[in-house]
């Protein structure tokens, strides 16, 4: 499947047998795999001409990312946004071999509406079931096939269900090492006031702190009103906290902010969240690499223990993803856990898309 241009072959046999969508010899085919995990899609491209031929330079996959950034925004664009995408849409774009795979079986490059992120928990759930459904593992075991992605902030590994015909649920992974990047750090947003947060890393940072101490309630208030709220503290913390990256100062900046139930203290009963991201963007899933950060949390404040399980619930969509720590580790000067990651994914089905030259709106249009 390849992002492509091409014209139709029999454009005068007065339509009989062409391939639809019809499309300009100079535009862009974009073909697709589409799924979702918990309830936040994932628009997968599974070949990108661009991106290979920039892969097979050389280039790192930060680099690589830099470079799509740079040069071939505009496909981002025209599938994140609308009309062929929406303010809630996401996706990656699958890379294989050379330096930006670094021996896994696929790197991937994510994608929303305002950027390009360094981790994503929901995709990896999919890609892991994608990367065995279309080939991309030579020789999958059963019961359970471990997958090797390559993601920006680094090596990851799904665990996924396979009978021999076709991948199964639930999908868990270990991603980076987690940690604890900040604790009870006091931060003044304007409109809210003095709060206290904490700052976690799971492949990327997040703030945290309960709604309450916006006045807000995560199960029952406005979404409207905890996406105004929680993108309020991004900005404050962004403003007042430098972030540090063990690795690369590129990954070193905030994702976004979760607000949570407040119940961080280890519980069978799920506790439940809601992660605005980027350019309030709102996470229909529990968040995979947000789960992986407040495991970390967790575990960093004594609140759980090695292997102790905690079920996580999305305030939107009301889907379920479980967490738990599964072995320290450390990271640069911080110390860390390796944490599992568990959830669903599911195929919507597929999809083509065209870009017509002389469409004014051809690489889509940002609505909020």
């Amino acid at each position: 499947m390849a992002a492509q241009g091409g014209g139709d072959s029999d454009s005068d046999s007065g339509g009989a047998g062409r391939a639809l969508p019809p499309h300009s010899p100079s535009g862009m085919v974009l073909q697709t795999v589409e799924m979702h995990t918990g309830g936040e899609p994932l628009r997968i491209i599974p070949r990108l001409e661009a991106a290979e031929r920039a892969a097979a330079s050389g280039l790192s996959l930060l680099s690589l990312r830099r470079e799509v950034a740079a040069r071939h925004d505009h496909v981002r664009r025209a599938l994140m946004h609308e009309p062929r995408g929406h303010a809630g849409m996401y996706g990656a774009v699958v890379v294989r071999g050379g330096r930006a795979a670094d021996g896994a079986h696929l790197a991937a490059l994510f994608l929303h509406c305002a950027g390009y992120s360094a981790m994503c928990g929901h995709a990896v759930m999919a890609l892991g079931r994608f990367a065995l459904d279309y080939g991309l593992v030579p020789a999958p075991t059963r019961p359970e096939t471990a997958v090797r992605l390559r993601c920006p902030c680094g090596p990851v590994t799904a665990f996924v269900p396979w009978d021999g015909r076709r991948s199964g649920n639930p999908v868990r992974f270990h991603s980076v090492p987690a940690f604890a990047a900040a604790t009870d750090l006091a931060i003044d947003v304007p409109g809210h006031g003095k709060v206290v947060v904490d700052i976690g890393y799971g492949g990327t940072f997040y703030a945290f702190l309960s709604a309450e101490q916006l006045g807000l309630d995560v199960c029952s208030s406005k979404t409207r009103d905890l996406v105004s709220a929680a993108s309020a503290v991004t900005e404050a913390v962004k403003k007042q906290f430098k972030l540090h990256h063990p690795e690369s100062e590129d990954l070193a900046f905030l994702y976004g902010t979760i607000l949570t139930d407040g119940k961080d203290a280890f519980s069978e009963e799920p506790t439940t969240n809601i992660c605005v991201f980027a350019d309030e963007q709102v996470d229909r899933s529990p968040t995979g690499s947000g789960v992986t950060a407040r495991i970390a949390l967790q575990y960093h404040k004594g609140l759980i223990q090695l292997d102790q399980s905690r079920t996580f619930r999305s305030s939107t969509t009301g889907s379920l993803f479980t967490g738990k720590a599964v072995k320290e580790a450390r990271f640069g000067n911080y110390n860390a856990v390796i944490v599992e990651v568990s959830g669903e994914a599911f195929y919507m089905g597929t999809a083509t898309f065209t870009v017509e030259e002389e469409d004014p709106l051809k690489h889509g249009f940002f609505f909020k």
